[in-house]
């Protein structure tokens, strides 16, 4: 269990109660998982939700490596004979990874330094003497330090200014003092290399920019660092070294007086020396690193949301799907698939220059609606997906048809990665490509699930921040995401099975095996039948898994296996039986849910039974909508400023909102064009996948980049 001045710190931060804290970090320990947590333990923990308990983990796994980190820096300074009982009291309390890394320093084991040479030279005791501030000057005190390892007053006057020197960089206090002020006012500054003035075009707004680093955006933090990686700038700190050199004077003197002028200036040349050679180095480097982690939790949080919302788009849900992957000289990849989404036929169409067999074209895609009795289609939204969605408008398309704009992003990535073999072994990356495009209208999070992050064109500076945050992140997203939609547990495919709470990867293989060997699941015990699937992961993962048409009408509902008892007595309470209590709001507002709590099972369990035998399985996604560009619009050269156009929010960074207009090239809404008065989050105002109203501001034709402005949402 986390030690209290954990706990405490964690309630500080997220403004909860110890307690909730305390039981949320015992459930993980327990191997509960986050969406278990949130969704059925909401009585422990004080109805902390998905992020909450994702927070706590988070910190939860950090203070646990800071206590093996303890561990190990006590024994190392124990094994000095320096462990001192303050400093032990100061370490054991530690909850600043930084803090901690500063008290041990001076301890650290370390390579050869100007200072542990002077030491081996026996001028440990001159350089107290002098800090002391009672010496003479360094050349008379250094008189009594010749021997047979040193004979040159110089060079032991050297010596004991590089011991203080490192003692000075090495105090704890002063780091600190030194660190703070310079995350306060420090001004980071970047200049182009000489020569790479043509190699780095798109860094020409860093070639020569300063701004404090305490209000620096992470989106220009990271694209300066890209910079300096890159070769075509240096980055470096700038600050008032004489304030500085000041607060260091202030914390080593504390308030006394050199005797000697001498010594006085001695040790002022120290305080340079250990500034410039010693502390400036690492603590710039600390803070920029320190910045850069802030820079990448803003970059992956923005990157998270994107996600979210990606993935919690409205599905059109199972229809009969034709779906296009678009093309000029290689044609159209055309595929029919079933309300499963299984592929029923696929076919090669020519509609567009250089081969233009648009007559054979219409009457194949006529023919395919015909015989597959085609409900929807989707167009990807790439290369000749404008031509091509325009085409199939063309048609006499029977009554009820409706024609949809598909991002493709991620479709290549899918179509040659493992589960697209495994899924279409016998077919060729181009029709697996169409089934993605198909699916993921039918289904975006059962689809999306099956393709990395990062290839799905929502991210800001995905590839510059920490991988391991950004996997963590995401995983914790996609997660949250498909639990609180739940998973058909006949149809659900391995890759959307593995996300479900307490399945995981191998897990997933098994039941679709199972599934496979068995046929369907009849009731959510079956679960127990699937190989090395025990008690436990029955316990996280049963109520985030749908059976439709199974033995107990519970089971395709959010109601957890645990509560099906007090379900059942809910249901004879008012005389009707189980399958006739679902769904009848009445009789549901009827029940004195107060009648139930028990131990084990608050109001806010019962709140959520409530609520789910209202509506079970509510889909909380919604219903997909259709979209229309402007007829007028079909590239680049036929944007004119002025001109107000339809878009779909594409892209959401910190700097604004990319909008899809239906040309090859996404415009940008920066986020002073996003509303009259000031956004600190382009999140606040608009949403992936939103449709939105826009005007054209600017075009520069030679870049390629469009500037907008909302006007208003569709």
């Amino acid at each position: 269990m986390l030690k209290e001045i954990y706990i405490d710190f964690i309630a500080d931060k997220l403004s909860v109660k110890g307690w909730q804290i305390e039981h949320c970090v015992k459930l993980l320990e327990d191997g509960a998982t986050v969406p278990f947590i949130s969704r059925y333990r909401k009585e422990m923990t004080g109805a902390l939700d998905d992020a909450g308990v994702a927070e706590v983990k988070h910190y939860f796994v950090m203070f646990s490596g800071m206590e093996e980190r303890k561990e190990y820096i006590l024994k190392t300074i124990s094994d000095q004979n320096m462990l001192s009982h303050e400093l032990e009291y100061e370490i054991k309390e530690c909850v600043d990874a930084q803090v901690l890394e500063d008290l041990f320093l001076p301890f650290k084991p370390k390579r050869k330094t100007r200072a542990s040479a002077a030491r081996e030279k026996g001028l440990e005791p001159l350089a107290e003497k002098l800090l002391s501030m009672m010496s003479a000057g360094p050349e008379e005190e250094a008189a009594g330090f010749i021997s047979d390892q040193v004979a040159d007053i110089e060079e032991i006057v050297q010596g004991a200014a590089d011991i203080i020197a490192e003692k000075i960089s090495e105090d704890s206090f002063i780091r600190g003092k030194i660190r703070g002020f310079f995350q306060r006012n420090a001004v980071l500054c970047s200049k182009i290399v000489k020569g790479k003035n043509e190699d780095g075009g798109k860094y020409s707004g860093y070639f020569n920019f300063s701004e404090k680093i305490a209000n620096i955006p992470s989106f220009r933090l990271l694209a300066m660092l890209r910079g300096e990686s890159e070769g075509i700038l240096t980055v470096k700190l700038s600050v008032d070294n004489d304030l500085i050199h000041r607060i260091i004077a202030a914390n080593l003197y504390k308030g006394k007086r050199c005797r000697n002028r001498n010594a006085y200036m001695f040790l002022e040349k120290c305080i340079d020396d250990a500034y410039k050679r010693l502390l400036y180095p690492s603590i710039q480097n600390e803070v920029i690193n320190k910045m850069k982690e802030k820079a990448d939790y803003d970059s992956v949080g923005v990157f998270g949301e994107n996600l979210r919302q990606l993935l919690l788009a409205p599905p059109v849900g199972q229809k009969r799907t034709m779906a296009i992957d678009p093309g000029f000289r290689t044609g159209c990849k055309v595929v029919c698939l079933d309300e499963r989404g299984n592929l029923l036929y696929n076919d090669v169409i020519y509609p567009h220059p250089p081969v233009n067999e648009k007559f054979a074209a219409m009457k194949k895609v006529s023919d395919m609606v015909e015989k597959y009795h085609i409900e929807i289609i989707a167009v990807g939204n790439g290369t000749a997906g404008r031509e091509t969605e325009a085409f199939i408008k063309r048609l006499s398309l029977p009554e009820g048809i409706n024609v949809y704009s598909v991002s493709e992003d991620g479709a290549s990535i899918y179509s040659a990665s493992p589960v697209a073999r495994e899924e279409f072994p016998d077919y060729d990356v181009t029709v697996r490509g169409a089934v993605s495009i198909g699916r993921r209208l039918m289904d975006p999070l059962a689809e999306l699930v099956k393709i990395d992050p990062k290839s799905l064109g929502i991210g800001q500076y995905q590839h510059d921040v920490n991988q391991t945050l950004l996997k963590e992140k995401l995983d914790e997203i996609v997660e949250s995401c498909v639990n609180s939609v739940g998973v058909n547990l006949n149809t659900a495919s391995k890759s959307l099975l593995s996300y479900v709470s307490g399945i995981g990867a191998s897990l997933a293989v098994n039941i679709v095996d199972y599934r496979r060997t068995h046929g369907a699941f009849n009731s959510r015990r079956d679960l127990l039948n699937v190989k090395r699937l025990g008690t436990k992961a029955f316990e996280q993962a049963a109520g985030f898994l749908r059976i439709n048409g199974g033995d107990n009408p519970l089971d395709n509902s959010a109601v957890h296996p645990e509560r099906y008892d007090l379900v059942a007595r809910m249901a004879d309470d008012i005389d009707l039986d189980l399958k006739d209590i679902i769904g009848d709001k009445a009789k549901i507002a009827e029940i004195d849910l107060k009648n139930y709590v028990s131990e084990e099972v608050g109001m806010p369990t019962l709140l959520d039974i409530a609520a789910e035998l209202a509506k079970p399985g509510r889909d909380p996604r919604g219903e997909a909508g259709v979209f229309e560009f402007s007829e007028e619009i079909h590239g680049l050269e036929d944007l004119k400023e002025g001109m107000v156009l339809p878009g779909i929010i594409t892209n959401i960074t910190k700097f604004g909102a990319f909008v899809d207009i239906g040309i090859k090239q996404n415009g940008l809404i920066h986020v002073s064009n996003l509303s009259d008065r000031f956004v600190r989050n382009p999140s606040d105002i608009v949403k992936l996948r939103q449709h939105v109203s826009v005007k054209v501001l600017s075009i520069d034709n030679e870049r390629e980049r469009i500037q907008l402005k909302l006007i208003s949402s569709l």
